[in-house]
């Protein structure tokens, strides 16, 4: 019997089909499902209120795309802005699981260079809207220290963005 009529070829190609579905499946969910149950963002408005509303000495950086460890799944863009209250973003950020906003003591931009002082890094809150969020900064809190504010992806270990603040 020719070996491409036989039962066990067959049901080894429907195997190999089915575990390629489901890797494919996989790997759509991982990266959708962040995106479904994001929040909204903030408003033109509200961001305007924020820098309003601010009476603490403001600092700004930028999020770019083209950082080391950045890429098409990585990103970020756009103005962040930290006060001793709150940290926010006009911009967009890579849809992705699990992020977190963190403050270090200097400018990195790649994975290796976050690991090595990530146990000094200062984590302020999850992320859960991918453009124009918004996180308080918990009370008490000395951020002085601090010039770089990182985005970090936990469950991947993956580094997303990071933008100097001045």
């Amino acid at each position: 019997m020719p070996l491409l009529r036989s039962g066990y070829f067959r049901l080894l190609a429907c195997l190999i089909c089915l575990c390629i579905g489901f890797g494919a499946g996989f790997g759509a969910g991982v990266y959708a499902l962040p995106i479904l149950t994001a929040e909204k963002g903030l408003s033109r408005t509200q961001l305007a209120e924020l820098a309003n509303q601010q009476t603490s000495a403001m600092r700004t950086g930028t999020f770019v795309r083209d950082l080391a460890d950045s890429d098409a799944f990585h990103w970020g863009d756009g103005t962040v802005t930290v006060t001793n209250e709150r940290i926010w973003l006009d911009g967009q950020l890579s849809p992705g699981p699990d992020y977190r906003l963190y403050l270090v003591s200097r400018f990195v931009e790649t994975e290796a260079e976050f690991l090595a002082i990530k146990d000094s890094a200062l984590q302020i809150a999850p992320i859960k809207a991918f453009s124009n969020f918004s996180v308080d900064i918990p009370q008490g809190l000395d951020i002085s220290g601090y010039n770089t504010v990182l985005i970090w992806c936990e469950a991947f270990s993956q580094f997303i963005t990071a933008a100097e603040i001045k």
